[in-house]
């Protein structure tokens, strides 16, 4: 063989060699996922793994609390992330903003098994609820001696300086303040909170701290610092392994729910697989799953669960008289309570 044909040969050998990669390349494409860096070791078991393996692809995530994320995300134009895990308050701030894409539905055939109240979340074409959690108030019996049973509780004389409660800039930071706005007996949307802000400063005898991270409540609670807390139920299972002591209650009176929502960012490249992404997580299969593993309260309307599982998740009865916070409301008077809060608690 002279030495053009081994040059030849040698070329479309290179050429054969790089076209594989190419080929390789595109049929792994990678899905660059914003997320909370809670129960990662079960999230790769029972989502992420099997997710990769069945769209031949390679998922790499992006993780923190949710209004780092966000910063993160509405800050940099460069952003490489494709989809974003985010509380309904942040979402909503992400719709106004412009930074997410529309979901195509009708390549979202899981959206359609949606509990009502989620379905109600897809009407502005954005991203689905994948989970809803709600929040109650685990306690200390030993360290207290009776019962806790409904949110006007947590203003009893004989818990000063025994309580923490969620900070204003957390997921259930507005929830909490609607629910001093029932004790006031003056909804948060009928005077924007002024009454609520009252009925904190009452409470402030008795709240030893906000926090930010649910996770830190289980060291307060085995240290003794608190006996009390408001916390979403997410947060129990971390609390009540440090604590098996601790007990948790939903108020009949009724709770506050917070759904957490599925949504693909403006420059995703990945918009199919990103979609495909938020089928699987909206499948039975998936929350039949992690509805265990997470203790994620499904939004498939077709996950059953028993009794045992759905204790402390947001389903069945503490589903039916969950209540919503009005982000629309909330987010554009935010600013003003962080500052009012700052001042009432954390002075």
């Amino acid at each position: 063989m002279n030495y053009v044909k081994r040059l030849a040969l040698a070329g479309a050998l290179i050429v054969a060699v790089a076209a594989l990669f190419a080929c390789q390349a595109k049929e792994k494409p990678t899905l660059i996922i914003s997320t909370w860096g809670l129960s990662e070791d079960a999230l790769w078991k029972d989502v992420y793994e099997p997710f990769e393996e069945a769209y031949k692809c390679t998922i790499v995530l992006e993780q923190g609390n949710a209004v780092e994320r966000y910063t993160k995300l509405a800050t940099n134009p460069n952003s490489n992330v494709d989809i974003i895990e985010l509380s309904q308050k942040d979402a909503s701030n992400g719709y106004a903003e412009n930074l997410f894409s529309k979901v195509d539905y009708s390549k979202v055939p899981n959206s359609t098994s949606l509990i009502p109240a989620a379905k109600t979340m897809i009407g502005n074409g954005y991203g689905p609820a994948y989970t809803l959690n709600s929040i109650g108030i685990i306690y200390n019996p030993k360290a207290l001696g009776y019962e806790i049973k409904e949110w006007s509780d947590l203003w009893r004389n004989d818990l000063a300086k025994k309580i923490s409660i969620p900070d204003i800039t957390t997921t259930f930071g507005p929830a909490m303040l609607y629910v001093a706005g029932d004790y006031a007996g003056t909804p948060v949307a009928s005077d924007k909170g002024a009454a609520a802000f009252n009925a904190l400063a009452d409470l402030k005898r008795n709240v030893v701290k906000t926090y930010t991270r649910s996770s830190d409540l289980a060291n307060m609670f085995v240290s003794g610092e608190i006996a009390v807390a408001v916390v979403g139920d997410f947060g129990y299972p971390i609390i009540a392994n440090a604590m098996p002591d601790v007990k948790w209650v939903v108020p009949e009176s009724g709770t506050y729910a917070n759904f957490n929502t599925i949504d693909i960012a403006a420059n995703s490249k990945n918009k199919e697989l990103a979609q495909a992404y938020i089928n699987w997580r909206l499948s039975k299969d998936v929350q039949s799953r992690t509805v265990v593993s997470l203790n994620e309260a499904p939004t498939n309307s077709q996950v059953t669960l028993t009794e045992e599982q759905s204790r402390f998740i947001t389903y069945g009865p503490v589903a039916q008289r969950a209540k919503m916070v009005d982000f629309t409301l909330v987010n554009p008077l935010l600013t003003q309570w962080v500052d009012t809060w700052n001042r009432t608690l954390n002075n």
